[in-house]
């Protein structure tokens, strides 16, 4: 923890209350949420007594909720619970339920569920409150466009003399591996001020994805006087430049998902996989996944050094799921207490388990109710809104193009969410805009008929009668 990272964060807080008198609150909350995600520093915070420590988004999120309680409280009236909100709301409680389930007492409940609660439910209640429409979702897209933009320098200044910009700002490195773990192809994978390259990766496949569909669907043109057609290269190669093989992946399969909409007038393949995310949590749950069948499968696709780190990683995965069943329902709480550990010869206790993957984590911790409250929370939207609300067939509409993009870049994460343990907040937040729209009615993309001026009366003037002199 360095003085420029504290200071960073004690300043971050004026700086969101200023953005909150400067402009409309919409603006405010994203510039605020955008602003903390990708530029305030990593591993370092400020404890408080009660409620979770002041750090990276965390003190975001504080952030934006003094914000909205000074300058806008009345949004908080505007919001009422919805069965849809359920899957959220059952993620964020289940850790009490862990830790009542374990003996680890009601204290350790109540602070496991309120950080939880902080890191994960706020961005789902800042996107229900301010993105729950489509033209909410329109600029969370534009402004998360920008954002990219503004990364895209960066990351290709990185890629070239390795992820320094948080040790240069902030005098460490953002993530405890130092730059190990970034040397990749050639060059360096960018971390910026991010936690991991991966994440970065991630962050930029999402935004070069939805600029492409916004363009293709002529949503927006330019972006800072510049053509958005100019800017999408510039993106893409970005990208590529972020030497991340699963962002590859998922951006290929993204477009294809996007243009099958547009050509087929379905969405068959984005429910195709999400039915491979339920499939894969479901039979992990209950031990029946077929990893070796699996990769025979993808050893015919994929070169073998990519298969032997996911092998590696089912392998570790199978161990720590067998143990995760022996307390199904609520897991095994905090304290690493989901870890397997083997006894050395000296009598000691070693652990001999990797856990690479955000899904094994939480099975792992908060069990079966947390691992299909997430999974709900982050897949549910998306099939609300391309089955009851908008269907494939509109998401080449310029109104309904954001909405769409940002859907299939959220079931993306979750996807990536099966393989990293990477979470980028973003998608919490999307996932709230989202249910917040599959909530209203389905919005009109008529374009509204312009009023007609009524006919103007012609004015007569009247000569006033006057008598000769």
């Amino acid at each position: 923890m360095s003085p420029q990272a504290q200071l960073a964060l004690l300043l971050w807080l004026p700086i969101a209350l200023w953005f909150f008198r400067r402009y409309n609150p919409r603006k405010a909350v994203t510039l605020c949420f955008l602003g903390g995600l990708l530029f305030l520093p990593q591993r370092v915070g400020f404890k408080l007594p009660l409620i979770p420590d002041y750090a990276g988004m965390v003190a975001t999120c504080y952030g934006i909720m003094i914000g909205i309680s000074l300058y806008d409280s009345q949004r908080f009236k505007q919001f009422k619970l919805n069965w849809r909100d359920a899957p959220m709301l059952i993620w964020c409680l289940c850790p009490f339920g862990s830790s009542l389930s374990n003996g680890l007492g009601l204290y350790d409940g109540f602070n496991e569920s309120l950080t939880q609660t902080v890191v994960w439910g706020l961005p789902y209640l800042v996107g229900r409150l301010y993105f729950n429409s489509l033209g909410g979702l329109k600029a969370l897209a534009d402004g998360m466009l920008k954002a990219g933009l503004i990364y895209v320098p960066l990351c290709l200044w990185e890629g070239v003399m390795s992820p320094n910009l948080h040790l240069i700002i902030y005098g460490y490195y953002a993530h405890s591996s130092g730059i190990s773990q970034a040397v990749r192809y050639g060059g360096y994978r960018p971390n910026v001020f991010m936690q991991h390259g991966l994440m970065v990766g991630m962050w930029m496949m999402t935004v070069t994805l939805t600029a492409i569909w916004l363009a293709i669907a002529r949503e927006r043109k330019q972006v800072w006087g510049y053509s958005l057609s100019l800017l999408i290269p510039v993106l893409i190669f970005t990208v590529i430049w972020c030497r991340s093989t699963g962002a590859y992946i998922y951006f290929v399969f993204g477009l294809l998902v996007l243009f099958t909409a547009k050509w087929g007038k379905t969405s068959l393949l984005l429910m195709a996989l999400i039915g491979v995310i339920i499939y894969f949590v479901y039979t992990n749950v209950n031990g029946t996944f077929p990893s070796q069948d699996v990769l025979e499968r993808l050893g015919h696709i994929f070169p073998a050094e990519r298969l032997e780190s996911l092998q590696f990683r089912w392998d570790n995965e199978a161990l720590l799921s067998e143990k995760a069943r022996r307390n199904i329902w609520f897991g095994w709480g905090g304290w690493e207490r989901n870890r397997v550990f083997e006894e050395n010869s000296w009598g000691d206790l070693k652990d001999v388990s990797v856990t690479d993957s955000l899904w094994i984590i939480i099975f792992g911790k908060r069990g079966m109710v947390g691992l299909y409250s997430l999974t709900a929370s982050l897949v549910l939207p998306t099939i609300l809104f391309a089955w009851t609300r908008y269907p494939a067939k509109l998401w080449f509409h310029p109104k309904v193009a954001p909405a769409a993009a940002l859907c299939v870049a959220m079931t993306l994460f979750m996807l990536d969410s099966l393989i990293n343990d990477m979470y980028i907040p973003i998608f919490s937040l999307i996932s709230g805009a989202v249910t917040g729209l599959n909530i209203k009615p389905v919005e009109s993309l008529k374009k509204a008929k312009p009023k007609k001026a009524k006919p103007r009366r012609p004015i007569v003037k009247l000569r006033s009668k006057m008598s000769p002199s």
